[in-house]
């Protein structure tokens, strides 16, 4: 792929969003970002700024279908974008390992889905009267195998990669790439609140770099780290049945997590 000139990134006020906009930011680059936390979004944007880069920052939620499609149809206009990164999501988990509420597992598929999508489809569109450009969907490594103390995410991050893998072939026919980003833990706001061990825990910039080499190559998966990866995936392969004791013993994620 060629190198981005005109990016757009959602849930960019912190972690892996803040830190893949601080390692893009360079002179000539045109950078839009999207995210909840107007404050933090300006601290970003001065960072931006330091290095040289154009930012416009735009305080928006992704679950916002129709604010989505303007913005992403005025950052377009303005530079037409090279690189999308659907990155905005929630973590939340069963806190104390009961069943999640309905209306917190309804939340959780909103960000974590629906968002994706309302950014993607808009941008997708617009790169496809072109035949050029390219997007990177987060999902992550929990992304591979239901764990109990987090079903919905789980099973929302599995969503979406699989709807990455899926639309990465027929969107290569019109010039356009597809990558799938499935992190590990990394030291963010969102991994602050746990409190269990997270084995491999990764630098929030280091992770941006890796991020930033994979989509560089087209990458179509960009997992990590790798000892953990081998092990979901290894998980992945075995029957249900054989792990379902080991897997009830896992710790459970906070459901107050955001």
């Amino acid at each position: 792929m060629h190198a981005p000139k005109s990016i757009l990134i959602t849930g960019a006020s912190s972690g892996i969003g803040a830190a893949l906009a601080a390692a893009y930011a360079a002179p000539g680059l045109t950078l839009f970002l999207g995210g909840r936390d107007e404050t933090r979004l300006a601290d970003v944007a001065g960072t931006i700024d330091a290095r040289g880069a154009t930012v416009r920052t735009r305080q928006i939620d992704v679950t916002d279908r129709g604010g989505m499609e303007s913005w992403i149809a005025e950052a377009d206009a303005e530079a037409p974008l090279d690189l999308v990164i659907a990155n905005a999501g929630i973590s939340l988990g069963t806190g104390d390992g009961g069943p999640e509420p309905a209306e917190q597992v309804r939340r959780l598929y909103s960000v974590n889905i629906d968002g994706v999508m309302n950014t993607v489809l808009p941008a997708l569109a617009r790169m496809r009267t072109r035949g050029t450009g390219q997007i990177a969907l987060m999902s992550s490594i929990a992304g591979f195998r239901g764990f109990p103390g987090a079903p919905a995410y789980c099973s929302s991050k599995a969503a979406v990669r699989v709807f990455g893998e899926g639309l990465r072939p027929t969107a290569a026919r019109e010039g356009i790439g597809v990558s799938v980003i499935c992190p590990g833990y990394v030291r963010s706001p969102m991994t602050a609140v746990n409190d269990f061990p997270m084995p491999f825990l990764q630098e929030v910039d280091k992770a941006a770099e890796i991020i930033r080499r994979g989509l560089a190559r087209n990458k179509a998966r960009i997992a990590f780290p790798w000892p953990l990866y081998a092990t979901v995936l290894l998980l992945q392969m075995l029957p249900p049945a054989w792990i379902d004791g080991l897997m009830a013993r896992l710790p459970t994620k906070s459901a107050t997590a955001d």
